[in-house]
């Protein structure tokens, strides 16, 4: 994820992959129907009263009037080379000629949240809506946070990358994969058990602290499908990084474009999407070698949401409508990323061939497994009892 930060970015000191524990106090009361919720639908921007017009035609030249006259779009943890949301945004800005203050942009999913909640009396920090895991995806639903909308897409998209009532829906995704600078790395590993031989010695890493960071956790599933366990069962892949780390492989640092770069990360485990957007980065300067692992293929996906608390709703509901169309879907994946409606764009013949000869074989995503929300949360639970003690040694 990129180390750089945009000039209105707030909340320093942290990356987006770094999911801090907040104390999380429901406020599922505000998603409740009836005169109460009515009542706060009138006061709160955002308002929850939009939940009655979910399933509703859209009107799309209404939506785009209202976004002009409220001027902005808010969003949060949407760095300009994760995804290709720099260029969403730019493309989102042009054509609709809204300001887009772009918050946070290295923000974790935890942080998404916690700046939902935090910020919902301040109109310039207050997201309109964010990109989260699923998770934090359902925990903001759960504690109403979010108000539902279903884009013009709705039925294009996957039964189990959406909610079914609208609160959160899935966006793009992406699979664990291994990228390796090959100034470094002579034979490129293809398997997991590859990662454990004595030449790839302060060599191996992955996205942060998987305790802490969504895309880490995935490693650490996928190691686990790979090695005899499975998505309901983590603990194989925490033993092989136990022994990655006692083999003196693994090196538990973030592994940022510059530390693959110079060989600090040399061999950097991975979204696919970040590591294609790497080599294109680089240039052949270093030369950087992305594949799918032949076993243990796990994907993950993230969800947009827009927040209860939104100072520009029919922006927000604008800038879902834009990304979930063919021009934000292609977009996504020319930034590596795989579209959510991906299945639907290739069934219309919508997707051009330079961008998809630049991902692997789309044989090898067939292969790939998705965790639900519960799986991950159950993956999250044993992580924070036994990494520490069995990988790190505290």
């Amino acid at each position: 994820m990129s180390e750089e930060r945009e000039e209105n970015t707030v909340h320093h000191g942290m990356t987006r992959r770094a999911m801090l524990k907040y104390g999380l106090g429901s406020t599922a009361a505000l998603a409740s129907a009836g005169t109460l919720g009515s009542m706060l639908g009138a006061l709160l921007p955002g308002s929850a009263a939009a939940a009655a017009s979910v399933n509703d035609p859209i009107d799309l030249a209404s939506l785009e009037s209202r976004a002009k006259r409220e001027g902005k779009l808010t969003v949060i943890a949407l760095p300009p080379n994760w995804a290709n949301y720099g260029k969403i945004i730019s493309a989102f800005k042009k054509k609709y000629g809204l300001a887009v203050n772009s918050l946070a942009p290295d923000d974790s999913s935890a942080q998404e949240i916690q700046a939902v909640k935090s910020y919902k009396n301040a109109a310039s920090l207050e997201p309109d809506a964010v990109d989260v895991g699923p998770p934090f995806a359902e925990q903001g639903k759960t504690e109403g946070l979010f108000v539902p909308y279903k884009n013009s897409y709705w039925d294009s998209i996957p039964k189990h990358l959406k909610d079914p009532h609208g609160y959160w829906c899935g966006d793009y995704y992406g699979v664990v994969a291994f990228g390796a600078n090959r100034r470094v790395v002579k034979t490129m590993p293809k398997a997991w058990s590859d990662l454990l031989k004595p030449e790839y010695k302060n060599m191996v890493s992955i996205d942060g602290d998987p305790r802490t960071a969504q895309d880490a956790l995935m490693a650490v599933l996928a190691a686990a499908v790979a090695n005899g366990g499975s998505l309901d069962n983590i603990t194989p892949g925490i033993d092989f990084f136990a022994e990655l780390k006692k083999k003196g492989n693994y090196v538990p640092v973030d592994n940022y474009p510059a530390d693959i770069a110079k060989g600090t990360t040399p061999i950097a485990i991975k979204w696919d999407y970040l590591l294609i957007g790497y080599k294109q980065q680089f240039k052949g300067n270093p030369p950087l070698t992305v594949v799918l692992p032949t076993t243990g293929v796990v994907g993950g996906y993230y969800c947009q949401a827009i927040s209860r608390y939104a100072y520009h709703p029919a922006a927000a509901k604008l800038w879902e409508e834009f990304l979930y169309a063919g021009e934000g879907q292609l977009l996504y994946l020319e930034g590596f990323a795989h579209p959510v409606r991906y299945e639907s764009l290739v069934k219309a013949n919508k997707i051009p061939h330079a961008l998809a000869s630049k991902l692997p074989p789309a044989s090898e995503y067939e292969k790939a497994q998705f965790p639900t929300v519960a799986q991950l949360n159950k993956a999250a639970k044993v992580l924070q009892k036994d990494w520490g003690p069995k990988v790190l040694g505290s």
